[in-house]
C-alpha cells in the first residue's frame, strides 16, 4: 500500500559535507576590527564523522561563556541551523551576467 500526502512544506534534502567543502558559521569571531562579533563567518570542514563535521577558521572564534578557540576548530552536527554552504558573491554575480547575456 503507498500512502501519499501532501506536505506543507517538502521535507528538506540531507545535507552531505565532505572534507574541503567551503561552509559559513553562526558564531562568535572577530570582525577586521579585532571587535568581537556573532555573525556568519566562512570556514573549511576539515573532518567529518558519523554525526558531526569540524569547521576550521583562519580567524579568531569564541565560544558562547567567551573562551577563545586555540586551535580554531568548532565541532556541529549534520542538521545544525549554524553551518550552511558558502556561496561565493562572485557565482552569484556570474550566474546574473549569463542570464543576461542570453536574453
Amino acid at each position: 500500500m503507498i500512502v501519499s500526502g501532501s506536505y506543507m512544506r517538502p521535507p528538506e534534502e540531507e545535507k552531505v559535507y565532505e572534507v574541503g567543502d567551503r561552509v559559513e558559521v553562526n558564531c562568535d569571531h572577530e570582525d577586521k576590527a579585532c571587535q568581537r562579533i556573532r555573525g556568519w563567518l566562512k570556514g573549511t570542514v576539515v573532518q567529518v564523522d558519523n554525526k558531526l563535521l569540524a569547521v576550521q577558521f583562519r580567524e579568531n572564534i569564541y565560544l558562547t561563556d567567551g573562551w577563545m578557540v586555540p586551535d580554531k576548530i568548532l565541532w556541529f552536527p549534520f542538521d545544525s541551523p549554524n553551518v550552511r554552504p558558502y556561496k561565493s558573491p562572485r557565482s552569484r554575480k556570474s550566474d546574473i551576467n549569463a542570464k543576461v547575456a542570453n536574453l
